[in-house]
């Protein structure tokens, strides 16, 4: 289970949503990513070389730890797992995904792969076309329809700007208010086309259409009972991720490697939600047997933080005061 969170300046204003967004390798399983502020991450295509990567200045790496959850966030992470049952495991693997066990020469010694005697496991997916710009998408964490649309985002491997618009959020509903006409959610816009639009089956079949085969997913393609299910998942977690907290815009949007199944992550985005702060999430491809940590980085102070609830506390303690 994985999320990294990374804050880095740039000049373009924050409502302009005019960000540039650097794809990852897909084949680059490192689990712990830092982006100096000084050297920023590189555009990536789909053909293009691994972008620069380099720790910041004096950085001391966490001693490693075994993995533990905080006593006092085990119901967080528990509840949040339920998802998992509900919905089947929708958005935990890509678009065709497959798995098979080769030689171990056949994968290149600097590549991740799970091992077991002898053999390795080789991952593959099939995705469609790659969105120049990240596509935008104005929603929040407690509304089943939002979380369709999150899940299909998931399969199609598309990085994403969301815009969080929490109950009384002073900031992103009304915007959606001007560009639509109504604070319906979600809403779509994608920079690429020109296209905007609401209701969440419409933008799943966009989005495929776009960006994927042409095909919806089962568990997003049975109508009420996709819906029930997508709003069964969120029982333990009601009332999480929907309601305003005051807090204070970064002067970018923050960057989130997740993905939509993850509890750990989960937790994590009804923090941002709840903040209002706009973030670009990167989805963070499944691999079995990865090392899943948290990485936190903010430019302005260089914060490291390697354990979900250290990057939670970040959020709701720092950030309104973040300078």
């Amino acid at each position: 289970m994985v999320g990294i969170l990374n804050f880095r300046p740039i000049t373009t204003p924050l409502l302009q949503a005019q960000f540039p967004i650097s794809r990852r390798n897909p084949n680059n399983r490192t689990s712990l990513i830092r982006v100096s502020a000084e050297t920023p991450l590189q555009g990536v295509s789909s053909s293009s070389s691994t972008p620069t990567l380099s720790p910041p200045p004096n950085f001391k790496p966490p001693k490693p730890k075994r993995f533990a959850i905080r006593p006092d966030k085990i119901v967080d992470v528990l509840s949040a797992s339920l998802a998992l049952i509900f919905r089947l495991g929708t958005g935990v693997f890509v678009s065709g995904y497959s798995a098979s066990f080769v030689s171990a020469n056949d994968i290149p010694p600097e590549e991740y792969a799970f091992e077991i005697a002898g053999f390795k496991m080789k991952e593959t997916s099939k995705l469609g076309p790659r969105p120049e710009k990240p596509i935008e998408i104005y929603e929040f964490e407690s509304c089943p329809f939002c979380r369709k649309v999150r899940e299909i985002i998931a399969v199609l491997d598309l990085d994403v700007l969301y815009y969080p618009c929490p109950r009384n959020g002073p900031n992103f509903r009304p915007k959606v208010s001007q560009m639509g006409g109504k604070q319906q959610f979600p809403y779509m816009v994608d920079p690429n086309t020109g296209v905007a639009m609401y209701e969440s089956d419409e933008i799943i079949k966009y989005l495929v259409g776009k960006y994927g085969d042409g095909s919806v997913p089962l568990m997003l393609s049975l109508g009420l009972l996709t819906t029930l299910t997508a709003g069964f998942a969120m029982i333990g977690r009601v009332g999480k991720g929907s309601s305003y907290t005051p807090s204070k815009l970064p002067p970018e949007p923050i960057e989130l490697w997740a993905y939509e199944a993850s509890p750990f992550c989960k937790v994590v985005r009804e923090a941002l939600v709840e903040l209002e702060l706009p973030h670009v999430l990167h989805r963070y491809l499944y691999y079995v047997g990865s090392v899943n940590i948290v990485a936190l980085v903010a430019a302005p102070n260089d914060k490291y933080y390697t354990r979900r609830q250290d990057t939670f506390r970040y959020l709701t303690w720092k950030t309104p005061t973040l300078e």
